[in-house]
């Protein structure tokens, strides 16, 4: 073997091909442009992302900032070989978060690493994630794609988001005001969302089910479609409820920890959340979880939503306006509950009756 021969390696030897990368960024731009919005309205390739906050209209803002990813669920989209839909969970567990402190999403950068680059998978899951941009009103400014052989294998991949919203100063959420008697409203969400996966996964597996089976709770779909129900975005009818009442005190983003651990995070020490658990119509895959399972309510209610996503709390008698601001957008509230008094060393969150499960 010659001199050359021996130092003739290529960076595509290593398992990188730089030219599938130029391949996906050809094939994401129109994707990345249709979520243009005032104050974004650059194009994907440079070294960093710009926004302009007047040209947004903001006056006085304060910067709101929130990353995350989407967990395991991401194996079920490996695993049923379906990615069309996880950039749209990605996008939703970011904003969500934003809007629960009052701020309006601006921008969002995504963070995409995998073993092998497929450019049209990678493109489906961008696709993905400007989908979420569109429907929180966001903009995609930018975005790293990392090939990185040995670390993960085969088709495995991971995704990370990173969103950053506004808020006028002195409008932040939750506000000061909460009191005893203030109502607790839920919005419903559209199945498990993005937490509790590596639960769900082993349920899956204890049922013998493959994920091109028919769902047993969504025999219209098959399983791994059904169980990739993407995460519900409540940005457009939150930010219209809170601009149009003046009258959300507190929002709960009910991620990870469900109720128990997500309610008592904008709530002051001196009160707790009591919740009516039989007001709560959960999606039939809750059901199915609970019993094949074998999982206890209380279980349940700290892994999952149980069917409502965000939590909305308003004084008594501003909640007929705000559930017919919520309703004008599309949104069906239920009335969860009310705020009562916490003694020391209780929980922030108190059940009444049983869930529906």
């Amino acid at each position: 073997m010659s001199q050359s021969d021996k130092n003739g390696l290529t960076y595509s030897d290593t398992g990188v091909d730089i030219d599938a990368g130029n391949a996906m960024v050809e094939k994401i731009k129109p994707a990345v442009r249709s979520t243009r919005r005032p104050g974004a309205d650059g194009e994907i390739g440079g070294f960093g992302g710009l926004f302009d906050l007047k040209a947004a209209g903001f006056k006085d803002p304060v910067l709101v900032a929130a990353n995350d990813g989407v967990g395991t669920k991401l194996k079920i989209a490996i695993d049923a070989d379906f990615h069309d839909t996880v950039g749209i969970d990605l996008v939703a567990m970011c904003v969500n978060d934003l809007v629960v402190q009052g701020a309006e999403p601006l921008f969002f950068l995504d963070y995409f690493a995998t073993g092998k680059l497929d450019p049209d998978q990678g493109a489906a899951i961008v696709n993905g994630i400007a989908a979420g941009c569109r429907e929180s009103g966001c903009a995609l400014i930018g975005g790293e794609t990392a090939e990185m052989p040995g670390m993960y294998k085969g088709g495995d991949y991971d995704l990370a988001g990173f969103a950053v919203g506004a808020a006028e100063r002195g409008e932040l959420l939750p506000a000061g005001d909460i009191a005893e008697g203030d109502v607790i409203l839920g919005l419903a969400s559209s199945g498990v969302h993005s937490n509790g996966f590596s639960l769900v996964r082993k349920i899956v597996e204890l049922s013998g089910l493959a994920w091109s089976d028919p769902a047993p709770f969504e025999p219209a779909k098959s399983l791994g479609e059904a169980l990739l129900t993407p995460t519900r975005i409540y940005v457009k009818p939150l930010l219209a409820a809170i601009r149009e009442t003046r009258a959300l005190k507190a929002l709960a983003h009910i991620t990870g920890g469900g109720f128990p651990e997500n309610i008592p995070r904008v709530l002051p020490k001196h009160l707790a959340a009591e919740i009516d658990l039989g007001a709560i119509n959960p999606p039939a895959v809750f059901s199915w979880l609970a019993k094949t399972g074998g999982v206890a309510q209380n279980e349940m209610l700290r892994t999952f939503n149980c069917g409502i996503g965000m939590i909305v709390v308003t004084a008594a008698d501003k909640a007929v306006e705000v559930i017919a601001a919520l309703e004008a957008q599309g949104e069906k509230p239920v009335r969860l509950g009310r705020m009562v008094a916490r003694s020391e060393g209780a929980h922030g969150t108190i059940y009444k009756g049983t869930l529906g499960l």
